[in-house]
């Protein structure tokens, strides 16, 4: 199976879902903003991306700017800013044989498949 977590008025997300169901079968679709990832799921999407949360942060995205951006947090609070304001999340993010991506550009996505 394939997931992908899904921002529908992001026109990448939405890049990468249309690529996603073109090429395959099993897809899931989570809508990240409606259905917020638990806290272990998004501490397993980071290990699966290799990445420390502050790194999955959107730092453009005005929320960001306007209440965290000159905050130094613990990898522990910036999961917890993400889990309580999604938004600030990157995305889309696709998970693929234990493998996950961020999908910008979205050859990222490509490369899952070869």
């Amino acid at each position: 199976m394939i997931k992908i977590y899904h921002y529908k008025q992001c026109s990448k997300s939405c890049a990468a879902l249309d690529f996603l169901k073109q090429h395959a079968l099993d897809l899931h679709v989570q809508e990240y903003l409606d259905e917020v990832p638990s806290k272990v799921e998004l501490i397993e999407i980071l290990l699966k991306l290799e990445l420390k949360p502050l790194a999955l942060i959107r730092k453009n995205e005005a929320l960001f700017l306007e209440k965290f951006q000159h905050l130094h947090l613990t990898d522990e609070q910036w999961i917890n800013v993400m889990l309580q304001n999604p938004i600030l999340i990157e995305r889309p993010i696709i998970i693929k044989d234990g493998k996950a991506v961020i999908g910008r550009p979205l050859e990222r996505v490509i490369e899952l498949f070869t």
